[in-house]
């Protein structure tokens, strides 16, 4: 397995970031699997983490997969609004076509995929949704989808993370959230009124995690408008017990 860790200038964010990338090279994928073209998957992190690997590297192997790891701050991995803050063209575009060019992993579509914890499972879904031409799958675990409550606050306001002016930064006007393009239910109709393709989406969430209603609610959204997706409950919190199993049980959905 080769570990990279790489600079390069970003456009989108104005000044020099960091990735990471573990690139398996030494051949011993599971017959089933060695002679596909490699898979890609783009692994996002969750408020107040930074790039690091949570899939076990012998499945990188079993399954001939390459990871790829950036660095989105606490920026849920959207476009902010102020110069430098757009996080979300970094992720899928400059870095994306970044692989390709370099790499050349990442070519298609269906050798293209995202995954997430907390509030990168929220940028994995919206990462997907917003860019269906690029990533072909997209796994998300415990995912902040808090779009309502952030539409709630008010000037002054703030929660147990953070104040009303850092949602207004990541998300815009609060007033105006519900309605747009920041909103992953908004994407998600879009793309079926259009009868667009969709990607392939995995969803989970722990009964006692303090983000369950909120994955509920966005689950019942997608059976509404008729929108597939694999989602699921078991016991488990917000917390590192939870998404290790679920990391293994995804990557096996997603690879096989």
């Amino acid at each position: 397995m080769s570990e990279l860790s790489i600079k390069l200038y970003s456009e989108a964010l104005k000044r020099t970031v960091g990735f990471e990338m573990f690139i398996p090279n030494d051949l011993l994928a599971d017959e089933e699997y060695a002679a596909r073209p490699m898979k890609t998957l783009f692994l996002l992190h969750g408020y107040h983490g930074c790039a690091g690997n949570y899939v076990p590297q012998h499945l990188c192997e079993k399954y001939k997969f390459a990871v790829v790891m950036p660095n989105g701050e606490n920026s849920f991995w959207i476009d902010g609004q102020s110069t430098g803050h757009q996080y979300g063209t970094f992720l899928c575009e400059e870095l994306v076509s970044y692989v390709r060019k370099v790499f050349r992993l990442a070519l298609t579509r269906e050798d293209t995929y995202i995954m997430g914890l907390s509030m990168g499972g929220f940028g994995a879904i919206h990462s997907a949704l917003m860019y269906s031409d690029t990533f072909g799958k997209a796994a998300a675990m415990s995912s902040a989808l808090i779009i309502h409550k952030v539409a709630q606050m008010k000037p002054g306001s703030s929660d147990d993370v953070a104040n009303y002016d850092y949602y207004r930064e990541v998300f815009g006007d609060p007033e105006k959230l519900e309605s747009s393009e920041n909103n992953p239910e908004n994407i998600a109709k879009w793309l079926m009124d259009e009868g667009s393709t969709v990607p392939e989406l995995f969803m989970s969430c722990g009964t006692e995690d303090f983000l369950l209603e909120e994955n509920r609610q966005f689950h019942e959204y997608l059976e509404l408008i008729n929108f597939p997706h694999t989602y699921i409950e078991s016991v488990g919190g917000h917390d590192n017990f939870f998404w290790d199993e679920y990391t293994v049980k995804f990557i096996d959905m997603m690879m096989k």
